[in-house]
């Protein structure tokens, strides 16, 4: 070999990212994937809300949780879209049910990968893969835009390419938008290629790839104030029905939407005017 070539081989090397070490998985249940460098960060402490207080959304509790359970066990199980409106508990759904995974005693690891660390995704599935473990990979707020290239690393993660998804890994993602992407770009699509099904349906069938669709729709009101009583009978907080009702209603009123966060968030300034402190 030349000189010139060992030196095109050396720095080669240098660039060639250096193998990961595997973390200890059982230093925690749930991790979150950072880039810069490439690691998995244990998380002591989830930020989530038990299972029982999620209101209104039974069915796809109900789904999810069969599914989960499933994945858990060792059995076949698919990768689940939660799409729908804001502030309705997806990622609140998906938190809460790995938590009662773990309390069914099943060993569970969920690992949070953000959307704009999807291109570096293929070698954190070649670290999961080498583990015994099974592990949630959970992507919050999912969605891409116009010139978006990285929706094609998570088909990567959806149909594993030649070599397949892990069988330990599962994916669960949450997103506003039924088909990840808005609708103005699929009429784009439509419009300006030269074969426009053929386009559309690249993207589109995206989220055709996830096995479980869940959908979550904005609740009535008599969904909206039991979720608030809910919280209130959970954690101590006095107040009657007559109060409560007018006092959510207005704050409702004044944030111009209802939903689950709204709920939440009333019930937080309610709680701090009783002086009941909250779990941090």
């Amino acid at each position: 070999m030349s000189d010139v070539q060992e030196r095109i081989a050396a720095a080669l090397e240098r660039m060639a990212p250096a193998p990961l070490a595997a973390p200890d998985f059982a230093a925690a249940d749930a991790f979150v994937w950072h880039v810069n460098p490439e690691r998995l960060v244990p998380v002591g402490r989830v930020n989530r809300v038990a299972l029982e207080l999620l209101v209104g959304i039974d069915r796809s509790r109900d789904t999810l949780l069969a599914n989960t359970l499933q994945f858990a066990k060792g059995l076949p199980a698919n990768n689940a879209l939660l799409w729908g409106a804001r502030g309705m508990g997806k990622s609140s759904l998906v938190k809460a049910i790995h938590a009662e995974v773990l309390r069914q005693g099943l060993g569970l690891k969920i690992v949070e990968l953000q959307r704009e660390d999807l291109p570096t995704v293929g070698r954190l599935m070649e670290l999961l893969a080498a583990s015994e473990e099974r592990f949630l990979l959970f992507c919050d707020d999912l969605s891409f835009s116009h010139d978006d290239e990285h929706y094609k690393s998570l088909k990567a993660v959806l149909d594993g390419g030649i070599a397949g998804r892990p069988e330990n890994v599962l994916l669960y993602a949450t997103s506003n938008r039924r088909h990840l992407m808005p609708r103005d770009m699929i009429e784009n699509e439509r419009g300006s290629a030269i074969n426009p099904s053929e386009a559309v349906e690249e993207k589109v069938s995206l989220s055709d790839r996830f096995g479980l669709w869940l959908g979550f729709h904005a609740c009535d009101q008599d969904s909206y104030l039991a979720m608030i009583r809910g919280y209130c009978d959970a954690f101590g907080v006095g107040i009657d029905d007559a109060t409560l009702r007018a006092e959510a209603i207005e704050w409702q009123a004044t944030r111009g939407s209802r939903s689950g966060r709204v709920a939440w968030q009333y019930f937080t300034d309610l709680a701090g005017r009783k002086g009941v402190a909250l779990p941090a």
